[in-house]
């Protein structure tokens, strides 16, 4: 079913002076008049055209623009242009946490903290330069060297950006999990990447209560052989230091300027995790080069982020909006970092903090604000949020409602972001720009340098109807590669198939007949709740545990009407019965070795489990079921080890209204 957007109102509408204002605008007249185009610097789409068109040239002037390169022939951008495999500015060199910290200023502060069980602290830039020095410092005593890994186990604190930034300056690699992800869930990250340092927290605040982690934190020590030193971050336990561990205290004690090593623009920066849909979730590593320019044309000529500007999204580490979000410091901006519950003490949390802190770009996940939505609140009328120039929203789609609801309940000149990117880009695919209107359950357009479309089965590009969200041309954040895959297979199994070359990102997507898109969901079985990307396989190692069930499956299904379902479906042994004890000792099991977020919304009895021919759950034909997919279209019984048990599905989704 496509979205009807044949009529789609809009809500927000720039005028010629703010097209003007803008910082795209001002890099489009630059790059015009140095290369003698003929380019309209308010014309969005023409500037779009030409980025992707002439890539070399639009990321030459990126890099010249952002400051972040010294100007390079544009012959020299993107000598080998091809997927996977692209090169992008050979011979050049860039370090991510130079460039972070190149904005220090005793203007406005670097980070600003917020937790559920403190006053709001700021941190300046000076003392973060001297903290990421020092930490830096101590990374180098401990041995580590360049492209060794270091792991934090930590929620969002100004120390979890002080380590990355650390590890960063001598060229290590940084790779993040947030502390409610459970032992086994960690291991499946880590142990694959062989840390040598563990930065980890022994608990954290969420909603009000406290959780210990200093039993799952001894565990990962004892099972990852690789540590050499676990530096310990104190959160509940003020002054408690395992055995054997360095104290967060120590290691930044001896604040100086930080030294930076000077890294090839492929050396990886860090190390972020697929969904684990299929197996172990895969590593992805980053480049600093790739990472630092799209960030600068993400934030910087979409978000119009700078010096000045307090930017804020709420995320996890465990999430790859974290890594965006710590990123506006390569704008110069000051990030405001929120270690606690999205909506605690009450559903307007992140709000009531744009006004506490004078956030000015609110970044948050789609089901945020559908919540809002949903509990009738009016943050306009309630906190003052005369700072606030954008929101934006990433995670799933965000229904048109909500874009109602923003500019109706928040405030009517705010500017709504909504992106589609992904965790495999550390970007946006699609996103939005000042240069155009914002029209209600759409995205404006594909972002500069990124050839996206919507391409249906035969391979062939489609307007006005679903298709597969492809990229066609290379962009400079694509991943190096997998870790433990040498031969690149499953890098290409993963987004080049089935067009060879071609990246296929396992999103549904429309582009309307006005240019602006809409996408409906993922096309693979991958869950996204919350914003968070999950792996199934997670859940199932939970729930396989138990003797009362012989097999499950867990479905993710996109509403129309902008909610998340995620059922998770039992067929249970002989003789047992899904009873409410059962179902609790199930979804502990989950939110003790996967995380609170795997927690399914039902967990409902089924005969069986379809699976396809070679044994895999039939988790994207099932879930197409519903959201309303006719069963002849959705599942092919051909493909079906045992066809009758389908028909329990289709009975459900009808019985429950797929929507």
């Amino acid at each position: 079913m496509t979205a009807d957007t044949s009529a789609a109102p809009v809500l927000w509408q720039p005028t010629p002076r703010t097209k003007e204002a803008t910082r795209l605008a001002a890099f489009a007249r630059e790059a015009a008049a140095r290369r003698g185009l003929d380019l309209d610097p308010t014309d969005y789409d023409a500037i779009w055209r030409w980025s992707v068109e002439h890539l070399d040239q639009f990321w030459a002037d990126v890099a010249e623009w952002s400051g972040v390169l010294p100007p390079v022939p544009d012959d020299q951008v993107l000598p080998r242009r091809e997927m996977p495999g692209a090169e992008w500015f050979p011979g050049t060199t860039v370090n991510y946490a130079e460039q972070a910290l190149r904005h220090a200023t005793d203007e406005h502060p670097a980070l600003i903290a917020v937790a559920e069980d403190a006053e709001p602290t700021e941190v300046s830039w000076a003392q973060l330069r001297g903290r990421v020095g020092a930490f830096a410092a101590t990374l180098r005593r401990l041995g580590v060297r360049r492209g060794d890994r270091v792991a934090g186990y930590l929620p969002n604190v100004p120390e979890a950006v002080v380590a990355f930034l650390g590890a960063a300056a001598i060229g290590a690699v940084w790779s993040s999990c947030a502390p409610d992800f459970g032992t086994r869930a960690v291991l499946d990250r880590f142990a694959q990447i062989e840390p040598t340092v563990l930065v980890a927290v022994d608990g954290y605040r969420w909603g009000g209560r406290e959780f210990d982690r200093r039993d799952v934190v001894a565990e990962l020590r004892a099972a990852l052989t690789s540590v050499r030193t676990t530096i310990a971050v104190p959160r509940l336990h003020p002054g408690e230091v395992p055995d054997g561990a360095l104290p967060w205290a120590e290691a930044v004690a001896d604040e100086r300027e930080p030294e930076f090593e000077a890294l090839p623009f492929d050396a990886p920066l860090w190390i972020v995790y697929s969904s684990g849909t299929t197996g172990l979730p895969k590593g992805i590593v980053h480049g600093h080069g790739g990472v630092v320019l799209e960030e600068h044309k993400q934030l910087g000529l979409h978000g119009d982020v700078g010096p000045g500007d307090r930017f804020y999204w709420y995320a996890s580490t465990a999430w790859i909006m974290w890594n965006i979000a710590t990123s506006a410091l390569l704008r110069g901006a000051t990030v405001v970092v929120h270690d606690g519950a999205p909506a605690y003490p009450s559903v307007d949390a992140q709000f009531a903090l744009a006004a506490r802190t004078g956030i000015t770009y609110l970044g948050t996940s789609a089901g945020y604000l559908i919540a809002c939505e949903k509990a009738g609140i009016r943050p306009g009328e309630t906190h003052d949020l005369s700072a606030l120039r954008t929101i934006g929203s990433t995670g799933s789609p965000l229904p048109a409602s909500a874009f109602h609801w923003v500019y109706d309940a928040v405030k009517p000149d705010v500017f709504l972001s909504s992106v589609s990117g992904g965790t495999d880009v550390a970007t946006g695919f699609i996103g939005s720009t000042l240069l155009l209107p914002v029209t209600a359950g759409e995205l404006q357009r594909p972002m500069l340098g990124v050839a996206a479309a919507a391409w249906d089965e035969s391979g062939e590009p489609v307007v006005g109807e679903l298709g597969e969200l492809v990229i066609t041309e290379p962009m400079p954040s694509m991943p190096l590669y997998f870790w433990n895959d040498p031969d690149g297979v499953r890098y290409r199994e993963s987004y080049f198939e089935p067009w060879p070359g071609v990246w296929r990102h396992g999103d549904w997507m429309e582009v309307t007949d006005r240019g602006t898109c809409v996408i409906t969901g993922r096309s693979d079985s991958t869950l996204n709740r919350g914003g968070v990307r999950m792996g199934t396989a997670d859940i199932y190692a939970a729930v396989e545990s138990f003797p009362e069930v012989a097999d499950c499956v867990v479905l993710g299904v996109e509403q129309r009407d902008g909610g998340y379902w995620m059922p998770l479906f039992v067929q249970l042994t002989p003789g047992a019965e899904l009873t409410d004890d059962l179902r609790d000792r199930i979804r502990a099991a989950i939110r003790s070795s996967a995380s609170p977020r795997h927690v399914p919304d039902e967990i409902l009895v089924a005969p069986g489990v379809p699976h396809t021919r070679t044994g895999k759950r039939l988790e994207v034909p099932l879930k197409r079921l519903f959201q309303g997919v006719a069963p002849e279209k959705a599942v092919n019984p051909g493909a079906v080890d045992d066809a009758s048990l389908v028909e329990h599905y289709v009975a459900l989704a009808r019985e429950r209204g797929a929507r």
